[in-house]
């Protein structure tokens, strides 16, 4: 039986390292499961999952030119069982702030623009006091 890209078939484990485990397929065949194809959960150690002489059911991904074939446990189960539709992610929805502040219902245009006028120079001149001493060099606060 000679192995293809696409197949599903079993093995087991003949050693394991820290980027991967090898698989024996047929006598004579071996192939490599990469620590990325192990789970579909994130693996650390390798040996946490697997052991040496494990049976594992494996998928094969790439066959190349020299003769290395890539495994993947992880498509060979999803393959084999039926996948649980996953959940998504909903962003909670946000409802739209009017640009009239609430404190302000009442005030005209012009004390409207003096109030924020003067929170701005408030808030610049805070800013430039905490960050003019600190622009580095020599001599300590510029003016």
């Amino acid at each position: 039986m000679s192995i293809e890209v696409g197949q599903i078939v079993t093995g087991k484990i003949t050693g394991l390292t820290k980027f991967g485990a090898f698989v024996e397929l047929e006598k004579g065949t071996s192939g490599l499961v990469h620590i990325s194809e192990v789970s579909d959960s994130f693996v650390k150690d390798i040996h946490d999952v697997l052991s040496v002489g494990d049976t594992v059911t494996v998928k094969v991904l790439k066959i190349a030119d020299d003769g290395k074939i890539s495994l993947s446990i992880r498509k060979a189960v999803t393959n084999t069982q039926p996948k649980e539709p996953r959940k998504s992610f909903h962003k909670p929805s946000f409802t739209k702030k009017s640009n009239t502040p609430t404190s302000g219902k009442g005030k005209d245009f012009d004390s409207l623009m003096s109030d924020f006028l003067k929170d701005s120079d408030e808030r610049l001149s805070s800013l430039k006091k905490n960050t003019e001493g600190k622009r580095g060099g020599r001599g300590g606060r510029r003016n």
